[in-house]
């Protein structure tokens, strides 16, 4: 029974002798992985706001910036936590071929989303619109208020937020009115009245609107010649997010300011004869 007792207390003595040199041996190496850790996290942080108020001095894009800080701050940190694994004599090479397979299993089962991604990459790459444009793809508009890597983000003038998948844009018809969008219209005088009149009366009545983009100049003249008036086509640009305000007032503008000149707008008239038998 002393002899088992013995035994057992030899044998936590060589646990306990174990565990102290294990302790001894790792615990600066686990130290020293956890400070290159911390230095990491501020290293990568420090040097990604650089990059993002470096790009903001070259007035690149605020989304382009954006992404470019993250992605340095990824690589930063990656690189300091191989240099904490190899305190432990871990090499990455494994860890690089598990995370291969892992990728390639997750861009199966995720082949809708990893595509939204990779469209998300060509839009801040190419650059075809950026927050603040206003665009119309696959039937839908609106202001540009979000660049992620999965979807854009618009809100249109009924302050609605639609997020539209990266790969419904990508390869698509795409229109960017960018600030300022193209209002048309047509407006007719009758055949008595002056069209010079019409366009000058018109094109002051313009100018007065401050919604009304002066550069470009508003274009008016003769559009064509109907059978009862004189069409007088008017052009302007106005501020796409408020497109439809802009436009309806204009009009109203332009009605008003034609009626009060004295010209005639005509409307179509038809004459019934009745014949008696």
């Amino acid at each position: 029974m002393p002899e088992q007792i013995m035994q057992e207390l030899s044998g936590l003595e060589k646990l306990y002798d174990t565990a102290i040199e294990y302790i001894v041996t790792y615990s600066f190496q686990v130290l020293g992985a956890i400070l290159i850790l911390i230095l990491g996290i501020f290293v990568s942080r420090y040097i990604s706001n650089a990059t993002v108020s470096l790009c903001e001095r070259k007035n690149i894009d605020i989304t382009l910036r954006t992404y470019l800080g993250h992605i340095v701050r990824l690589l930063i940190l990656f690189c300091f936590i191989v240099i904490a694994l190899g305190k432990f004599g871990i090499t990455i090479a494994p860890f690089v071929a598990a995370l291969g397979a892992v990728t390639l299993g997750i861009g199966l089962a995720l082949q809708g989303l990893v595509s939204n991604y990779g469209a998300g990459i060509s839009i801040i790459i190419t650059r075809p619109f950026k927050v603040g444009d206003t665009i119309t793809v696959n039937g839908v508009s609106g202001e540009v208020t979000q660049i992620n890597l999965a979807a854009t983000i618009l809100e249109t003038e009924d302050q609605e937020h639609i997020m539209v998948p990266n790969k419904h844009i990508v390869g698509e018809v795409l229109t960017n009115t960018f600030a300022f969008k193209l209002v048309e219209t047509v407006i007719g005088i009758d055949y008595s009245n002056s069209p010079e009149q019409a366009i000058t009366t018109i094109k002051t009545t313009l100018a007065k609107l401050d919604y009304v983009c002066q550069q470009p100049e508003p274009q008016v003249g003769i559009d064509s010649f109907g059978d009862s008036s004189i069409n007088i086509g008017v052009r302007f640009l106005v501020p796409t997010k408020r497109f439809y305000e802009c436009r309806y007032n204009a009009n109203l503008a332009i009605f008003n300011t034609v009626k009060s000149a004295g010209l005639t707008i005509p409307y179509p008239i038809m004459d019934i004869s009745v014949k008696q038998a």
